[in-house]
């Protein structure tokens, strides 16, 4: 039934009820309001392959969640990204109180996340008792969740594994005891920050001025971060040098700064201002000033003389592939939401005489959205799940996972024209979020080093071609033409690897980005052809070799002088089969 009154101009003499039933309100349901996990077939293929036994126990919770994230989750974001976070600055007697006020709709929201999610130690506890592997649910708790706000993500899990674990290994009994309670609720609870960035250089790390200096078994740290997401949390990382480090990079350590001082006298954090963001206006970002901050060496004691033992920024490092992961699922989350908009609008809208998903090119268009999250939902389920992790995994998964969120948001919004334009449709928001992904924890340029970084020091790409090689051979049979082209292209991928160590230096590092998007290439159709070697194997299914060969046609094949212009047209001869596997409408 319509909830909105008739036009006149329905009445007009070149109107009437046909016309007007096309752009009748009630038939364009998008994402919001379904069940995300069971109008999501791949998600389900995905459960049933990695969690075996364990599915039927796992199931019924999965199907709560997606429940939970495609109703008052997703509706509550759009709410909050018309009413997002605000500082106030002073109190009535203009003190500084540096609070940031956050929206109902944000704050019953994360009640709602934290007391149901996947991750919560509880949770964990229960999957174990009953022989579940809680990883990868708690890989589909963050897909589901990323693809109704990536802010809401951002400001629960930014920082919480790194606070958590150096706090362990490195800070006071007392201040160990103070994080535990901040995080009895798991690492994603939405306590904890990561401050790195300053004005001097977002990247260039090494180039930043904050300074600490001791203070008993404390140190009272002084500076200003310049973008700080999930200001209104508990417990900060902060990186600094201690006076008389070496200006570099060898002189940074990372330090702990709770709100509160051990005496529970408000710290010397003050908040400048919000920053007034493009997208993920869900998670507040601010500029953070440190003032005689009361802060915690997170280093060996041994190194407390010389303000660390030259390691900490290494030390972060090696944690930030953990949140360069949760970034691609970012990335994932955008995808695979501008890909249910667009399916569902391109159902409904009709033009010329049908639908618009009946019409060649949009047939074309969605084919390649389908096949381009598959093939970044195999990379990133991978990165997570897979064992053992790869060193370049993390990095490339990024550079693909987080593009792809942008590109598939702006997709949607061409394929609902000018709607896509407007706030009140939903894929507007999606690209405003997306766009970040690219820039949080390293862009394009800074991936690309730390994969020459992996392959120099590391040899890091013999593991990752053997991890290529090993998928290609779970291929099923049956489409061989295709597992023969992977498998000649992972061959011509150590070739450049090893043609791209001879070049000189600069002519190497510019020619990174091109080796890495190759990299990507080949690694998403290898898991894409494991995946339908499992898919034959479990239901005798054939559409994940679809997947793998379009994919692999697409992103590897030589199109030859025509452009690929009289090859074979799979994606629009089994278009249905494609969706139908991509998206139950219910």
């Amino acid at each position: 039934m319509a909830s909105y009154l008739t036009e006149p101009f329905d009445r007009l003499p070149f109107g009437g009820a046909d016309k007007a039933r096309r752009y009748a309100t009630e038939r364009y349901q998008g994402a919001v309001g379904r069940n995300w996990y069971d109008c999501d077939p791949t998600l389900r293929f995905l459960m049933r392959r990695h969690l075996g036994d364990g599915f039927g126990w796992a199931e019924p919770r999965l199907r709560e969640m997606g429940a939970l994230m495609g109703g008052p989750i997703a509706e509550r974001a759009e709410e909050t990204d018309r009413n997002p976070p605000r500082l106030e600055k002073y109190d009535r007697w203009g003190r500084d109180i540096s609070e940031v006020v956050m929206p109902p709709s944000f704050e019953a929201a994360r009640r709602d996340i934290v007391a149901t999610s996947f991750t919560r130690p509880d949770f964990v506890a229960e999957a174990r008792r009953n022989g579940v592997d809680p990883a990868p649910l708690g890989v589909a708790w963050s897909y589901l969740l990323d693809q109704a706000d990536i802010g809401m993500a951002c400001a629960l899990g930014t920082g919480g594994d790194m606070v958590v674990g150096l706090t362990e290994m490195f800070a006071p009994d007392d201040v160990k005891a103070r994080v535990r309670e901040l995080f009895a609720a798991g690492e994603m609870s939405g306590e904890a920050a990561q401050l790195l960035t300053e004005r001097s250089g977002g990247s260039d790390l090494g180039a930043l001025e904050s300074t600490a200096s001791r203070d008993g078994d404390a140190w009272r740290l002084n500076g200003l971060k310049w973008f700080a997401s999930n200001a209104n949390g508990s417990a900060f990382v902060v990186l600094a040098k201690s006076e008389g480090a070496a200006d570099g990079v060898r002189g940074i350590a990372p330090f702990l700064v709770l709100k509160e001082r051990r005496d529970g006298s408000r710290n010397g954090v003050r908040i400048r201002r919000l920053k007034d963001k493009l997208g993920t206006r869900s998670v507040a970002s601010a500029e953070i000033e440190f003032t005689d901050a009361e802060a915690f060496l997170l280093a060996p004691p041994s190194s407390a003389g010389q303000g660390g033992d030259g390691r900490g920024l290494a030390r972060m490092m090696e944690l930030t592939n953990g949140a360069r992961l949760g970034i691609a699922m970012m990335g994932l989350g955008c995808a695979r939401r501008s890909l249910v908009e667009s399916l569902c609008y391109a159902g409904a809208r009709e033009a010329f005489g049908a639908p618009l998903a009946e019409q060649p090119l949009m047939r074309r268009k969605l084919a390649e959205m389908i096949v381009e999250t598959e093939a970044v939902q195999a990379l990133v389920f991978d990165g997570y799940l897979g064992r053992p992790r790869l060193r370049v995994g993390a990095a490339l998964i990024k550079l693909r996972a987080a593009r792809l969120g942008v590109t598939a948001a702006s997709d949607a919004i061409e394929i609902h024209g000018g709607n896509g334009y407007i706030e009140q449709w939903p894929v507007a928001r999606i690209l405003r979020d997306a766009q970040v992904n690219p820039i949080w924890e390293g862009g394009d340029n800074i991936l690309c080093l730390d994969v020459r970084r992996a392959i120099e020091r590391q040899d890091a790409h013999e593991p990752f071609l053997d991890r290529l090689t090993e998928a290609v051979r779970q291929a099923p049979p049956g489409d061989d033409a295709t597992a023969e082209l992977v498998g000649e292209r992972i061959g011509h991928l150590r070739e450049a690897i090893e043609t791209w160590r001879k070049l000189d230096r600069t002519v190497a590092e510019a020619r990174l980005f091109p080796l890495a998007q190759y990299m990507a290439d080949v690694y998403a159709a290898a898991l894409l052809l494991e995946q339908a070697g499992w898919e034959r194997g479990d239901s005798g299914g054939d559409r994940k070799a679809l997947v793998a060969r379009l994919y692999a046609r697409a992103r590897l094949a030589d199109p030859g002088p025509l452009r690929g212009i009289d090859g074979p047209a799979e994606e629009l001869e089994r278009f249905e089969e494609l969706v139908d596997g991509a998206f139950a409408a219910g």
